[in-house]
Order: C-alpha cells, then sequence, then structure tokens
C-alpha cells in the first residue's frame, strides 16, 4: 500500500494508514476520505527556488509533469555536474511523479532538491532511484517547503555499488501530512553512508522522517544524525532502522536522534533501530528529547541577551550541527538561511 499506488488507481483502500507498522504516525488513509482530481497543467514561469541559481543544470517537475531534460540525470563515469532537482505545487488536486539518477564509476553529482508548495491543499507522491556505481559520490541536500495544507510523500530507493559514497541532508518545516522516505541498500565493501536531517516544526503541521540501511557486505560505514524542534500544535517522526545482514561482518554504522519540544501540546514520535545479524561490528544509536538547556539559557540571559534572542541562538546552534555536516559550501550557507528563517518565524 502507498500514496502512489492510491494515486494511480483512485482507491483510498490502497492508502497506507495507523495498521501499518511503519505508517502508525502518518495515518494517510484516516486523513484522504476522498483522493482530488488530478492537478493541471502549468506553462508558467517558475519563480527561484531554495537554491536560487546555484548549478549548471536544472529540472523541474511541475504539478508532476517534466520541465527539462532527464538525460541531465546520467552521468557518465569520471563525470562532475550541481544540479538542481525540484518537485514544485502550483495547483490544488493530486499529482505523481517518479526519476531515476544513474552515476557512472568515479562520477560526482551535487544534488540540490526542493520540494515547493506554491498552492495549497494538493495531494502530491515523488518517487526517486538512485544507483551509483564503484566509486561513485553523491551528495543530496533536500529543503522540503511544502505548502501547511498540502499532503505530500517522497520515496527514494538508493542502491550503492562498492567504494561509492552518498551523503544526505534533509530540512523539512513540514505540511498538513508529510512523509520523506529514503531506504539505502549499503554493499560494504568500503561504501560510505552519511544520513542526516532536519525536522523545523510549528503551527499544526506535521513531517515524517523513515530511514532504512541494509548493510548486505562486510566493511560498510554508515552515519546518521537527526535533529528536531517541535512548537504549538506540531508533530515530528523519526524512523531509523540500520539493519546488519548475516555476513556483514566490520560494519559500522551509528545513528543518532535529538530533539527539542517547544510546547506542551507538540509532539514528537522516534523509534530508532539496530537489527544485527553479524558479529563482528561496531554499531550504536542514541536517542534524546527534551527542553532547551535552561542552565545555558540563564548563563545567556546574564550577559545582556533578550530571552527571545537566547532561545533563537540556541536552537540554530542545535540544529547547525546537522546543517554544518553538509560539504557543499553554496548549499550550506542557504540551508543555514533556510533553516534560520523558520526558527525565527
Amino acid at each position: 500500500m502507498s500514496l502512489a499506488t492510491a494515486l494511480k488507481s483512485g482507491d483510498v483502500t490502497l492508502l497506507p494508514g495507523k495498521r501499518d507498522e511503519d505508517w502508525k504516525w502518518t495515518d494517510l488513509r484516516g486523513l484522504l476520505r476522498v483522493l482530488p482530481a488530478a492537478s493541471p497543467a502549468s506553462d508558467a514561469a517558475l519563480p527561484l527556488g531554495p537554491f536560487g541559481d546555484l548549478g549548471e543544470v536544472e529540472i523541474a517537475l511541475v504539478n508532476g509533469r517534466l520541465r527539462g531534460d532527464p538525460a541531465a540525470l546520467i552521468l557518465a563515469a569520471g563525470q562532475s555536474r550541481v544540479l538542481r532537482l525540484r518537485f514544485v505545487s502550483t495547483a490544488e488536486g493530486s499529482h505523481a511523479a517518479h526519476i531515476s539518477i544513474e552515476l557512472g564509476e568515479g562520477a560526482a553529482l551535487t544534488l540540490l532538491e526542493s520540494y515547493e508548495g506554491l498552492a495549497d491543499g494538493y495531494v502530491a507522491d515523488a518517487g526517486l532511484e538512485i544507483t551509483l556505481a564503484k566509486g561513485a559520490r553523491l551528495e543530496r541536500v533536500v529543503v522540503a517547503a511544502d505548502a501547511e495544507g498540502a499532503v505530500s510523500v517522497s520515496s527514494t530507493v538508493v542502491i550503492l555499488a562498492p567504494e561509492a559514497r552518498f551523503a544526505q541532508t534533509l530540512l523539512t518545516d513540514g505540511a498538513r501530512r508529510q512523509r520523506i522516505e529514503t531506504r539505502i541498500a549499503h554493499p560494504g565493501a568500503l561504501a560510505e553512508v552519511r544520513l542526516d536531517g532536519a525536522y523545523l516544526l510549528a503551527g499544526k503541521r506535521h513531517a515524517d522522517l523513515t530511514t532504512v540501511v541494509e548493510h548486505q557486505g562486510v566493511d560498510g560505514t554508515t552515519s546518521q544524525l537527526t535533529k528536531g524542534v517541535v512548537r504549538d500544535q506540531s508533530r515530528g517522526v523519526f524512523q531509523g532502522r540500520i539493519v546488519v545482514e548475516e555476513g556483514a561482518d566490520r560494519t559500522d554504522a551509528r545513528m543518532r536522534h535529538n530533539a527539542l519540544i517547544l510546547s506542551d501540546k507538540a509532539e514528537i514520535d522516534a523509534k530508532p533501530e539496530l537489527l544485527i545479524f553479524a558479529d563482528d561490528v561496531q554499531c550504536a544509536h542514541g536517542n534524546t528529547i527534551g527542553a532547551l538547556d535552561e542552565e545555558a539559557l540563564f548563563y545567556m540571559r546574564q550577559r545582556g541577551l533578550p530571552e527571545t534572542e537566547a532561545r533563537a541562538l540556541l536552537i540554530e546552534a542545535f540544529v547547525g550541527q546537522v546543517i554544518e555536516r553538509i560539504d557543499h559550501e553554496p548549499a550550506r550557507d542557504l540551508a543555514l538561511a533556510w533553516a534560520a528563517d523558520r526558527l525565527r518565524a
């Protein structure tokens, strides 16, 4: 069951719901009693997205319809590129899109991906398949800026070859219902994965960050850091699963989720999991949920900072630990500015 299959068939009974273990905190079946009509096509010019004009190529999917040459998403061996991939919703209704990205041996791609809600009340599904050949490198920086009344699901499958490197940083401020899922087939064999995210939620927004990494061979590395901030009546969901299969010896996998709750009515549901079927491994996971450090806040106020500014600085520093891990400096600067705008709002 998935949003994609429900949109294709028009059958709401195919939506995932709270009886599905992986979707129990992001119930679409109970929310959507009727699927909206298909979103209309649009030829209107798009405003600049969160990444401005960074990169050499832009590919946009507007209400599920492709603009740009998808050949730019296929990199030959040794090729290097910085590319903007935009999923833009400009009207109410429902739409789905599917994209494949392939990197040849030793290729390098910086993927600046955005989800942009220019209308309200839409239902959108995006599917991505990413394949990295031996020694390829991909840094994926995602800004999910869906509309407040939107229902949005993004599902990504990543398949790595030996010695490949995949790095991801996801930033979101949620939607009416939003789920961003990443599943990685990790071969071991000196391949590396960095899987980071931050959710910054206010009002009644909802964000679900779900990840699954399956280590299938020896000598693989995964490092995962997720931070969350919720206030008002918002709800954050983190589900992280790392599976170390039998024979995947010498795996080094670390997962950490830390979150701040800034309101009595806000909610966080977290489910970090390590499933280990090999012996010679180094694996750990941690999960903390709490309020701002009152001692640090008192220290800053004693030095003349107003309480509002002191709180904002502490929260920005907390989230900044995720964003600072972005390698691409211009994207990192824009991501820091985007997060600061959301936090100060």
